[in-house]
């Protein structure tokens, strides 16, 4: 794969270097905070070979590559001339809703660190099942350097959260980030632990009382601190002289930060973790059964959307305040769900490129990372998706009736396993967390081999007619009475067909935009294929967006990869909104211009919400169509 082209593509599809305010990328995702959405082209890079899926939420334009987003984010960040995660900043950001505020900041705080944090969570995982099954002694000088090792992010946890709260409240991150420090310095935990002590002495700060906590490996209180600092470091900015800001502004900044945080912040944001942790807790206890049915019902869900950054911190949270959560084993299930019905579209499907989609992302789904699996397979044919997630739940279900509790943080994967290991050892509700997670698996695979690939999904295959039963020039002209059926595509353009799974797009080919076929053109006019209207035309007018009086939604794409040709040799007839009706033109393009370019024109005509039919079948019955001849036929 060609990083620097896709970034190239990236790019130009998020409008360009000026629309970006902030990027940063999770385990497989690119999320930007773009200036104007409406600059962004999400069907163009949907499309894209390079990308999985777009998806918009929680503020975020947020672009699913998969296992190479790293790579990508730093060919990015290269090209934007910047090695931060950050983008310079265009324009002020314009503020969203209160819930889109909210799971932005949550990602925005969590993303940069969660591949060291899920690998140290499988370093405490895998210690702990050194010790269980006695390959490790807890006394050892191995397994104190390797849990040095594994414990130091989630001990320090402030320092990291103040650097990355820092980042995203527009402050200075190595500011907020010396606040974290202050919370776990040595002599604050050692005045916590004398504190605890029935003859301790009451310590104050200027005459008044302070509450000493353990704020190591808390999640909350150094959030808020971060924002109070990020707000008193701008007010100081406009208030001081510029040629004193840059030394008063960071004193200011700690002198009052760091004891409004041990007076006042940090109590009232470790009772506001406890209340939450204990709250979570007390409903948990109630149905811990019905808890696990509906997280392992609706996780991926979440996931799809980017919701369930709002319950990561609740996860990191009972760490902090109980020792153990129960959350985090709840959704294993849930993305095992997604991996067993992977793996019955790839055992079901005789489709060579779906198959080898499926097990990719079965592959990737073991290990913690489900956007290729839904994204690729078990979404686009909406049966599999829904087979996972009952899997996951019914998985989620038996995992919480088991009581199963995860003792360290981590990207859920099958490593996770190790970390439902108690300190005292293996016991029954980790063979319940194994229960759970392979029925799962079994669920969603067994009900997808079952049912999760109908005849319908596929019907854009078609056999080959005779040469004596094509259809002659004069015989392809269609009624008025074809016409008014509005389940009927006419063909755009004349040409010769091609099956989908033909077309030189693995995007395409794999149907996961739809259902439909493809037309080489003969020549330069693309037709309206019924009645209906214009709904979205890519600014570089290589495709067109329709929608049909009954409700169809048609993508017609000309040609592959020619969006690099930024409407060169394309010219539009029509704008988004205008009615059309059979036969009108569309678009107008140089064919020859654009095959002299090195552009192949196969023009795919794609049904994006097949998913809503029973089937979408080929018409045409030879090689060669006209236009205005019967092409798709759409069963309700």
């Amino acid at each position: 794969m060609s990083y620097q082209q896709l970034a190239r593509d990236i790019i130009s599809g998020v409008g360009g270097r000026a629309n970006i305010i902030s990027m940063m990328h999770c385990a497989t995702r690119l999320r930007f905070k773009l200036k104007d959405l409406t600059l962004a082209q999400s069907e163009q890079l949907k499309a894209h070979p390079g990308v999985i899926m777009v998806v918009i939420s929680g503020g975020q334009f947020q672009v699913v590559i998969g296992n190479h987003v790293h790579e990508v984010w730093q060919e990015i960040c290269q090209q934007n001339g910047s090695d931060e995660q950050a983008a310079p900043v265009a324009k002020a950001e314009k503020p969203g809703h209160l819930f889109n505020r909210l799971i932005d900041i949550i990602s925005a705080i969590f993303t940069p660190f969660l591949g060291v944090m899920a690998g140290s969570g499988i370093l405490k995982g895998l210690l702990a099942l050194s010790v269980a099954c006695g390959w490790l002694r807890t006394e050892s000088g191995t397994y104190q350097i390797w849990f040095a090792a594994s414990d130091a992010l989630f001990y320090f946890f402030p320092l990291v959260l103040g650097y990355t709260a820092g980042k995203k409240f527009g402050g200075s991150p190595f500011l907020t980030m010396t606040i974290g420090g202050a919370l776990t310095h040595p002599l604050m935990i050692q005045a916590f632990q004398a504190s605890t002590r029935s003859d301790a002495p009451l310590v104050g700060f200027l005459g008044i009382p302070v509450t000493f906590l353990n704020y190591s490996s808390s999640v909350i209180p150094i959030i808020f601190a971060a924002w109070v600092s990020c707000w008193l470091e701008k007010q100081c900015g406009k208030i001081l002289p510029a040629v004193v800001k840059n030394y008063f502004t960071p004193l200011i900044c700690l002198m009052i930060t760091v004891p409004l945080t041990f007076l006042l912040i940090g109590p009232a944001a470790t009772w506001l973790s406890q209340g939450l942790a204990h709250g979570y807790q007390a409903i948990y206890i109630l149905a811990p059964w019905l808890a696990g049915l509906v997280i392992g019902g609706i996780w991926q869900v979440c996931v799809m959307f980017g919701l369930h950054w709002g319950l990561v911190p609740l996860m990191m949270n009972n760490l902090a305040v109980l020792g153990y959560d129960t959350l985090t084993p709840l959704v294993l299930p849930a993305v095992m769900g997604q991996v067993g019905a992977c793996l019955g579209v790839m055992l079901r499907t005789r489709d060579a490129q779906l198959k080898m989609l499926a097990g990719s992302g079965a592959t990737a789904g073991v290990f913690g990372i489900t956007e290729p699996a839904v994204y690729g397979v078990t979404l686009p044919h909406r049966r599999p998706f829904m087979f996972g997630c009952i899997g996951g739940a019914l998985g989620s279900a038996v995992t919480g009736f088991c009581g199963v509790s995860a003792y360290s943080f981590g990207l859920v994967s099958i490593f996770s396993l190790a970390q439902f290991i108690p300190p005292s050892g293996i016991d029954i509700s980790v063979w319940g967390a194994g229960l759970g997670t392979l029925l799962a698996l079994l669920v969603g695979c067994l009900l997808t081999l079952i049912a999760g690939l109908p005849n319908g999904a596929v019907s854009a295959a078609k056999k080959e007619a005779s040469p004596a039963e094509r259809p002659s020039a004069s015989s392809s002209c269609v009624t008025p009475a074809e016409v008014e059926n509005h389940d009927t595509l006419l063909a755009p353009l004349s040409g010769t067909v091609l099956a989908l799974d033909k077309v030189a797009d693995p995007t395409f080919a794999s149907g996961l935009l739809g259902m439909g076929a493809a037309i080489l053109p003969h020549d330069n006019y693309l037709l309206a294929p019924f009645h209906g209207e214009v709904a979205s035309l890519f600014a570089t007018r290589h495709a067109i967006g329709l929608l049909s009086r009954s409700g169809i939604e048609v993508l017609i794409h000309v040609g592959i990869d020619t969006v690099k040709l930024n409407g060169q040799h394309f010219i539009a007839h029509v704008k988004p909104g205008d009615t059309i009706k059979p036969g009108d033109l569309l678009l107008e393009f140089d064919r020859q211009a654009i095959k002299n370019a090195g552009y192949d024109l196969t023009t795919p005509v794609i049904i994006s919400n097949s998913d809503d039919y029973a089937a979408v079948a080929t018409l045409a019955n030879g090689e060669r169509i006209h236009a205005g001849a019967p092409f798709l036929g759409v069963q309700p």
